[in-house]
């Protein structure tokens, strides 16, 4: 069977898309009354999925409106393994993009031990 595909333009380059989308899930760690919470002890990419792509899907979706994601800081950082992304760094990362993106209410919370 032949699959049809054809080509979308995507910015400066062209992707190859299947006639018929491929069907995925999404899911999040915690909803309820319309608020998500994502808890991320994950590499840096994993942090930038959840900030850019899932807390948006289910804010567009109106699934929720406030989206919370839960990052060790710094200083529990430093005693993890290489790679997990930290709330002051992510916390950076977000403003960096400006004020309208991601365009969805977002809390990011760092938590430590004592």
């Amino acid at each position: 069977m032949t699959k049809i595909i054809h080509f979308v333009k995507c910015s400066f380059y062209f992707c190859l898309i299947p006639k018929v989308p491929i069907s995925s899930y999404k899911q999040t760690d915690f909803v309820k009354d319309q608020i998500a919470v994502e808890v991320q002890f994950g590499k840096y990419a994993f942090v930038a999925f959840d900030l850019f792509v899932k807390h948006l899907l289910f804010y567009s979706g109106g699934v929720i409106d406030l989206g919370i994601e839960v990052l060790p800081t710094k200083k529990m950082q430093s005693q993890m393994s290489s790679g997990v992304a930290y709330y002051e760094g992510e916390v950076y990362n977000v403003l960096r993009h400006g004020r309208n993106n991601p365009p969805v209410p977002l809390l990011v919370l760092g938590i430590e031990q004592d």
